[in-house]
């Protein structure tokens, strides 16, 4: 089994996707989560290309977000798409980042995910509220290379 498999069981990924639904509620933006063991490029050049590979590019506001975790190298990034970046200040991510960061230094790696995906969510939500119309452009589950 390989430790992307081991990373978290069945059961923190159902808790993983129904947080992605939770804070989906609150705003037209989208979240996914990405998941591999390790990658031999600049994670910032990784999480640019799994971006692209998700198609998350394609919706409506270009406001999805990625949390993209490469686990052998102990590394995550929070990306948000053009639409985010043209309306919310530079450090915006931080605060997500950094309660991301006080659950993985504890090992608490499924606590860590849903911690990041509800405050992107909540983050998401002053700037990008739900609308009547809304749909959800992106699949909820998580993808993993």
């Amino acid at each position: 089994m390989s430790k992307v498999e081991s990373f978290l069981t069945i059961q923190e990924e159902q808790e993983i996707i129904s947080a992605i639904q939770i804070a989906e509620k609150n705003t037209s933006g989208e979240i996914r989560v990405h998941i591999e063991a390790s990658t031999n490029k600049d994670v910032f050049e990784r999480v640019l290309e799994v971006f692209q590979l998700l198609k998350m590019v394609d919706t409506k506001a270009r406001n999805s977000v990625l949390i993209y975790i490469a686990v052998n190298d102990k590394k995550f990034v929070i990306y948000g798409d053009d639409g985010i970046h043209k309306v919310v200040p530079e450090n915006f991510w931080d605060t997500t980042k950094n309660a991301m960061q006080v659950h993985f230094i504890k090992g608490n790696f499924k606590q860590a995910i849903v911690t990041g995906i509800l405050k992107a969510g909540e983050e998401l939500k002053a700037h990008f509220p739900w609308q009547i119309d809304d749909e959800n452009e992106l699949s909820n589950e998580i993808s993993k290379g």
